[in-house]
């Protein structure tokens, strides 16, 4: 059975609203849709034809005769591949987007992007021999980069040297056959929490992702907002100071200069060899170098120096916010990709600089959190990132 996708409009909002809200009776839908029942029947019938919806049992009874449930078919599975902070991430989802098998190891990007997509559509055919599948109805990809979404390329990106307009989506589509969708790993993760994360019940949000790359999707009227050529959020090379420490785009004093994963393994380095931390000079020592883990290990173990540079790094994301949150005025901003143990001091930081720097009605109900979706979010939003697509009417 050939998955084509959605023939009319209604069709496609029943796919999303069944991807979205999961199994949901004929009635409910008919009347989520606002359609009369034959053309509900028939726009239903068409779907279940491909293997695009089937039927999940009886719905509850409210009376009269019982309507069935019906739930985005069981053969529907996305792919997902998030790419940053040093590791490929693989992923399987089912229609409604819930991850059902995923692998993760260590990869170096600067090996290139043909030996770092070769391994990800490897792993994404085993996972989908695995799973007995003879394809995959699309796959979303979240890259540490700019993306151009039109041409599915990254566009002269800091985080990924020698990947510039690397036809990513194109090389994925030849060797899977099937619909592929790339983009900026911030907007991806942010798709991610509006799915099935804290942004799920907020229109207006901002997703700002730390790690080696830093980034910050927003989400306004209940979509994603990527700007007139898909560079909106790219607040990571926001220059703070013209004297401050050199970014990996050349420039000095950027927002990744100061808080980027690689800028607090610099002043932890710092830190141990002038001998402020014995935590983090103890662990120099006997290791050679030190991670953003060792520095997140010594900040919850309550060693002032590493809690410091922490504490640094997000007074000046706050700083970045303070400026985004006057601008966007967002219900929520939600923060992810902060190393473990350290988000509640990262946390308490930005709270105190953005709540005393911005303007009463721009923060009077807005919450600052950390996500609970952890590195969940890149591939859940991988996967919607595609399936938007392929439940599209053509």
């Amino acid at each position: 059975m050939t998955m084509v996708g959605p023939e009319s409009a209604d069709q496609a909002r029943l796919l999303r609203l069944l991807r979205d809200d999961g199994p949901r009776s004929r009635v409910e839908l008919a009347d989520a849709l606002g359609l009369p029942r034959a053309r509900f029947t028939a726009e239903a019938d068409r779907l279940a034809a491909q293997g695009l919806v089937e039927t999940a049992g009886p719905a509850a009874s409210r009376g009269g005769r019982r309507s069935s449930l019906l739930r985005v078919g069981g053969q529907v599975r996305f792919g997902a591949v998030r790419v940053g902070d040093g590791r490929l991430a693989v992923a399987l989802t089912d229609g409604e987007l819930t991850l059902l098998a995923r692998h993760d190891e260590p990869v170096d990007v600067r090996l290139g992007p043909e030996i770092v997509i070769g391994r990800a559509v490897e792993l994404l055919g085993k996972l989908r021999a695995e799973a007995g599948l003879a394809r995959l109805a699309g796959v979303g990809v979240a890259l540490p980069a700019p993306v151009a979404v039109r041409e599915g390329a990254p566009v002269s990106p800091p985080a990924l040297p020698g990947w510039h307009q690397f036809p990513v989506r194109d090389t994925i589509a030849a060797e899977l056959g099937c619909p592929v969708q790339v983009d900026n790993d911030a907007n991806v993760m942010a798709l991610g929490e509006r799915h099935a994360g804290t942004g799920r019940p907020f229109d207006d949000f901002l997703y700002v992702k730390l790690g080696d790359a830093v980034g910050c999707g927003l989400v306004l009227g209940g979509a994603l907002y990527r700007g007139a050529a898909s560079g909106a959020g790219d607040i990571g090379h926001l220059q703070l100071t013209e004297d401050g420490p050199l970014c990996g785009c050349g420039n000095t004093g950027c927002v990744e200069a100061y808080c980027g994963d690689a800028a607090l393994v610099r002043e932890a380095v710092t830190a141990a060899r002038a001998g402020r931390s014995t935590a983090l000079a103890d662990r120099l020592t006997a290791a050679g170098a030190l991670t953003v883990a060792d520095v997140a290990a010594a900040a919850t173990a309550g060693d002032p120096a590493a809690q410091t540079l922490v504490r640094d790094a997000a007074r000046r994301l706050g700083q970045v916010l303070v400026g985004l949150v006057s601008f966007v005025n967002p219900a929520i901003v939600i923060i992810g990709g902060a190393a473990p143990g350290i988000g509640p001091v990262l946390l308490a930081e930005i709270r105190s600089v953005v709540y005393r720097r911005s303007t009463p009605l721009a923060t009077g109900s807005m919450p600052i959190v950390l996500s609970d979706l952890d590195d969940r979010a890149g591939l859940v939003g991988a996967a919607r990132l595609v399936s938007d697509q392929v439940f599209a009417a053509r």
